[in-house]
């Protein structure tokens, strides 16, 4: 006999005698200790399924969980831009280019840097068009196509300084929601349900609204990854069934879908008591949410009750017009998002821990003026209007909103060819870009880090993405540093394996 196919043999035969005793030991043990309760009184057929129901109960993975240290937000309405709006003309004004627009830039800087289109040698410097105004006792420049954002200056972070590793889109947008640039990896939302639960008994912890054409990242944005499914982000629709196949087939009474679903339960809770796996306990809390969610999604979504002030104050029922070959995704857009924004305010009113309003597409390699409009007109309304309402509803204290992208835009004017729209565009830049905050414990009124003077890198104060992660996490309590996850031998995290808190953000 072969000698590797001996080993092998014996291995098996030593392994399985070892399982046989280990097993058969403690089983014989359990099987004695349990005569000995049952001969007392203290353990019965009633006794055992109640113990075996509170540890399910006990390991409901959305049941709420400590902090690490005392929180400043409870909840998250991350306002995802995908693609990657131009800061240059929004948020980081740059009068330098202005004098330097149509020039190209030093050789020796565009050495060793990879673009996703634009043609090194023909590159040149494209100036804004865009006016900028001070808004608010900060007196913070923003762009004349974010008027009503501006007016909410003085409650924002604004953050100049950011920068990334990535510079395509979907690398980039997992970069931003997961913390790295890899498949399969949990989102921030899964992480800080994971970290802290859910407050919300009838929906789920961590929900997702989207509008516009969609993100090049997809379902990947959202995903829980090796964590419990039940981390995962919900999909909640503007129109019709707010969450697809929740509805009850036609002809299915009320009294027979709870008693099917109390089978399941006995079911999966007897498979759970065998093996003892977390997903079972997941998957019997996902049953039991999307039965009571069945009455709360539907109320969510149905905004009647809300006043007509309200209404007009986040822009619902806009037109949109000129949405020829416009990238952020055509007629009904402006009230879609606007809808959606409405939405994240009545769903951290209901406790839902972590909202996700992705809007795309920003993706502006041409005809830069007329799409940019278009998109800002779209969201500058809405996000002003939930951040004055959560204000005046004493909610923005403890609910955190962001706004941010994957990456954001070169100086470099876009020059590829093959169209007719040369130097009208701008392409991806990782350097340099800007995002802003607001609420949930952050400094409002504040300007933090400088890009340099023609917004290619960052001058002062840089903030990777990680780093605003274990910001994030800190305003909730979290220390981004044991927030872990075991999985195949390796303690992971949001922040991979750098981040930093950044404390001039915080209140």
């Amino acid at each position: 006999m072969d000698t590797a196919l001996r080993s092998r043999m014996e291995e098996h035969v030593a392994r399985t005698r070892r399982d046989f005793l280990t097993t058969t030991a403690s089983g014989l043990g359990m099987m004695a200790l349990g005569s000995a309760l049952t001969q007392d009184g203290l353990l019965t057929p009633a006794t055992a399924l109640a113990a075996d129901e509170a540890e399910l109960d006990n390991v409901n993975p959305l049941a709420p969980k400590p902090t690490h240290f005392a929180p400043k937000a409870k909840s998250c309405i991350f306002i995802f831009m995908a693609g990657a709006p131009s800061q240059i003309d929004l948020f980081d004004p740059k009068p330098k280019l202005r004098d330097l627009h149509g020039k190209p830039m030093p050789k020796s800087m565009l050495e060793k840097v990879r673009f996703a289109f634009i043609k090194k040698d023909t590159a040149v410097l494209r100036a804004s068009d865009r006016k900028f105004h001070r808004y608010g006792k900060s007196g913070m420049e923003i762009s004349e196509y974010l008027p009503n954002i501006g007016s909410c200056a003085d409650d924002i972070c604004l953050i100049r300084s950011l920068h990334t590793d990535q510079f395509n889109h979907h690398p980039g947008q997992l970069m931003m929601q997961c913390g790295v640039p890899r498949f399969g990896m949990p989102a921030m939302g899964s992480w800080i349900t994971y970290g802290l639960g859910s407050e919300s008994q009838n929906l789920p912890g961590y929900v997702v609204l989207t509008s516009g054409r969609g993100s090049s990242g997809g379902a990947t944005l959202w995903s829980n990854g090796f964590l419990s499914s039940a981390h995962a982000g919900v999909v909640f629709l503007g129109k019709g069934d707010p969450v697809l196949n929740l509805k009850n087939p036609a002809g299915l009474p009320e009294k027979l879908q709870r008693k099917g679903l109390d089978v399941l339960r006995a079911v999966n809770q007897e498979r759970y008591s065998q093996i003892r796996d977390p997903e079972v306990a997941s998957r019997i809390s996902s049953y039991e949410l999307a039965y009571r969610m069945q009455s709360s999604a539907p109320e969510l979504i149905n905004i009647s009750g809300e006043s007509q002030k309200t209404r007009d104050m986040y822009g619902l029922g806009r037109v949109d017009t000129d949405t020829k070959g416009q990238s952020g995704g055509g007629a009904g857009t402006s009230d879609s998002f606007a809808k959606n924004c409405l939405l994240a305010r009545r769903l951290v009113e209901r406790g839902v821990r972590f909202v996700n309003l992705i809007y795309a597409s920003w993706d502006h390699h041409q005809d830069l003026d007329r799409r940019l409009k278009f998109n800002s007109r779209c969201v500058d309304q809405p996000i002003a209007a939930l951040i004055k309402d959560l204000k005046d509803r004493g909610l923005l204290d403890e609910t955190l909103v962001v706004w941010g992208s994957e990456f954001g835009r070169t100086p470099l004017a876009e020059n590829r060819g093959g169209s007719d729209e040369v130097n009208t565009g701008r392409d991806h830049h990782p350097f340099a870009f800007s995002m802003f905050l607001a609420g949930g414990g952050v400094q409002g009124g504040l300007i933090h880090g400088e890009s340099d003077e023609i917004g290619w890198g960052v001058e002062k104060d840089p903030v990777h993405i990680n780093d605003l992660h274990a910001t994030l996490l800190h305003l909730f309590g979290l220390n981004h540093l044991k927030l872990t996850h075991r999985f195949q031998g390796r303690d992971f995290r949001l922040t991979d394996v750098g981040g930093r808190v950044i404390p001039e953000l915080l209140a």
